[in-house]
């Protein structure tokens, strides 16, 4: 008879004690996949996982050591639990390693409340096929797109997570998508660009067809691209990709960055880093959204909590470990795999909106630069300074002129954070909500 993750959980850590671990967390994780890729008409690949993994951290005083397998039975427990001990007793000493305090641990509640998982019966990969299909044939109709790739895929996982310190829960998860790359022209003249939707529920993805017709509209926009004029501009990143400047942000706040005593926002704990009336929220609670969770990967409550509050920075994003080496209280940002021990990383992220929608800030730029697809990264990760390859269209008095691809914009990423003007068009279903966002005087290299 299969057993239950729980059960699973309460096998490793009894396995683990009865080899000689002080303390031991296990996490199990049950998951299947299915994904179909068509390309130019044709099934390119259609692949399908499913099985169960476990992971086991023991402690032996403050050594660690992680090991994962797939194998569930009894034998590849107990020897698991042996070899992780093993390792444990020849690892260095880690003075911030450990479990946490019980008084410290989630209080399990109802995880259903967050909605995280669609109670509609697997699809087979027929129907995912059908997706893929139906965005392929959408942008293909088109006129002027001469090739699509399209994918579908689904997934669907429960995950439990138990520790010595009686700390003991699980949650499931599930996922539905569809994405289409168009390409148009031929080629040196070739172009291409992309539209992809995901949700926890099926019934709440865009039609096929629609995310088809994105992608090709986006792309024989792209007709054209050349090089811009190179000199100091501003800057607007399109809603698809302005996350990753509040990613680059999240980035140096990670506890394991202070920790170090690197990353070029170490001294500014306190001080304004955004303009005022800008806030950076994180909010695990949020219904039906991806990102959701109750607890983290140490069995600690997870809330809402504003990073950034009026421009200001308030705290770091903190596990156990770098919270005790910071000499401060984890926040409650523990996250971890099978295979490696917690680290911290963030959840649900807003970033406070603006009034003007992206077409009044199109207008309000004058001359610069929309982008809307970036590549490759250059970042000092102590000074911030910030070159990336990008492409996107060349704005001139208020409007869209042409489209420009091979550019390179640089600058700061601190003074960058400090110019920058939100606009109100995230989107509501994303789990890092961050809209499009304007920044002055950026250095573009062009033509």
């Amino acid at each position: 008879m299969t057993r239950s993750l729980e059960a699973l959980t309460t096998a490793l850590l009894t396995a683990a004690k009865q080899a000689g671990a002080d303390a031991a967390d296990a996490l199990a994780v049950d998951g299947i996949a299915t994904g179909i890729d068509i390309r130019a008409g044709q099934l390119e690949q259609a692949e399908r996982s499913e099985g169960v993994e476990l992971g086991l951290r023991v402690l032996i005083g403050q050594r660690q050591a992680c090991v994962s397998v797939s194998d569930t039975s009894d034998a590849t427990i107990r020897a698991v639990a042996e070899r992780a001990v093993a390792m444990a007793r020849e690892a260095p000493a880690d003075p911030y390693a450990g479990l946490a305090d019980p008084s410290q641990l989630a209080q399990m509640r109802d995880v259903t409340t967050l909605d995280l998982c669609d109670p509609s019966p697997e699809v087979s990969a027929s129907e995912l096929e059908s997706d893929a299909r139906r965005a392929e044939a959408a942008a293909m109709a088109v006129a002027g797109i001469t090739q699509v790739e399209a994918s579908a895929s689904q997934s669907r996982r429960q995950i439990y997570m138990a520790a010595s310190n009686g700390f003991a829960g699980g949650y499931a998860r599930s996922s539905r998508s569809v994405s289409a790359v168009a390409f148009t022209g031929t080629g040196t003249g070739m172009e291409r660009d992309w539209a992809a939707e995901g949700r926890i529920y099926a019934s709440d993805l865009p039609s096929a067809e629609e995310i088809g017709a994105l992608a090709a509209a986006r792309a024989l926009d792209r007709v054209g691209a050349r090089k811009p004029k190179t000199g100091s501009y501003p800057v607007l990143y399109d809603e698809r990709i302005s996350s990753g400047l509040i990613g680059h942000l999240l980035g140096a706040i990670n506890g394991s960055t202070i920790a170090r005593g690197s990353g070029w926002l170490r001294d500014a704990l306190g001080q304004q880093i955004l303009p005022s009336g800008l806030s950076v929220i994180e909010d695990p609670h949020r219904v039906r959204i991806a990102g959701s969770r109750l607890f983290d990967g140490e069995g600690l409550p997870t809330a809402r909590r504003a990073i950034v509050e009026d421009g200001i920075l308030t705290g770091w994003v903190l596990d156990l470990a770098t919270g005790r080496k910071l000499g401060m209280p984890s926040t409650a940002n523990a996250a971890r795999g099978t295979s490696s021990p917690p680290s911290p990383g963030t959840s649900n992220i807003d970033l406070t909106q603006g009034t003007k929608s992206r077409a009044e800030l199109i207008a309000d730029m004058g001359t610069g630069l929309l982008v809307t697809s970036m590549i490759g990264s250059s970042i000092n990760p102590t000074t911030g300074d910030y070159s990336r390859g990008a492409s996107g269209f060349w704005v001139e008095n208020g409007e869209i002129a042409y489209a420009v691809n091979e550019i390179t914009i640089a600058g700061n990423l601190r003074d960058m954070l400090l110019r920058m003007v939100p606009g109100n068009d995230a989107r509501m279903h994303m789990s890092t909500r961050v809209p499009s966002l304007l920044v002055e005087g950026l250095t573009l290299a062009g033509a």
